[in-house]
């Protein structure tokens, strides 16, 4: 006769448990920033090192758009994120992080002067796009790569009204676009005018006129 193995799982790790943590997180969310209007919402690599070029034009971009009245949210990690809370903390603005939990443990950087902390990706992602006035993405990785393909692709399918989405750093991103044009223009899987709803940038004043608030 087969013994039929029961298995125990804690309530805690099953899916209706997590429904309740994915709702805290949105719960959350919208409490916080329903405090908070003219949201820059700044991107780009958590590796970027102190003092490099893509570092300090963070900053900058962050202490101008601060100076402006622009709330500046980041990932509230390292390199660029932290360059861009370092920017508004430094003129006086509100400098907001979501804060991921990953494997890599990631600390929120000192600059931050609104922190939440997020469990999940997607709730962070919501968040992100939900309030932001404008998307200022600079050098990064899969992490940025992702934040800027969401932005754009809810602009294109009309999901969210349509903000400013700017990339800056024209050397870095050159060839994503001349592969946009190439490629995905030319085989008809997006549209020219696609490619209208990001702009690019090089300076952090060309970088901040760019920007309007809502």
């Amino acid at each position: 006769m087969t013994k039929i193995k029961k298995i125990q799982h804690s309530f805690t790790e099953e899916d209706p448990w997590r429904i309740f943590r994915i709702m805290s997180e949105f719960v959350e969310g919208f409490e916080l920033f329903s405090k908070i209007s003219n949201a820059v919402c700044i991107f780009g690599s958590a590796r970027t090192v102190r003092g490099t070029k893509y570092y300090k034009l963070a900053e900058k971009i962050a202490y101008l758009l601060a100076k402006k009245g622009f709330v500046i949210i980041t990932g509230g990690g390292p390199g660029i994120m932290e360059a861009a809370n370092k920017g508004a903390k430094k003129a006086g603005g509100e400098s907001v992080g979501l804060n991921i939990e990953i494997p890599t443990e990631q600390k929120p950087n000192r600059y931050v002067t609104t922190l939440m902390n997020f469990r999940y990706f997607f709730c962070r992602k919501v968040m992100f796009s939900k309030y932001a006035n404008a998307f200022i993405v600079l050098p990064g990785g899969y992490g940025t790569l992702d934040e800027f393909f969401e932005a754009i692709t809810l602009i294109q399918t009309k999901r969210i009204k349509p903000f400013p989405v700017v990339l800056v750093g024209k050397s870095y991103w050159q060839g994503l676009i001349d592969w946009l044009k190439s490629y995905a223009v030319k085989e008809k899987y997006i549209s020219r005018k696609d490619l209208d709803i990001f702009k690019l940038a090089n300076t952090a004043e060309e970088t901040v006129s760019l920007v309007k608030p809502l």
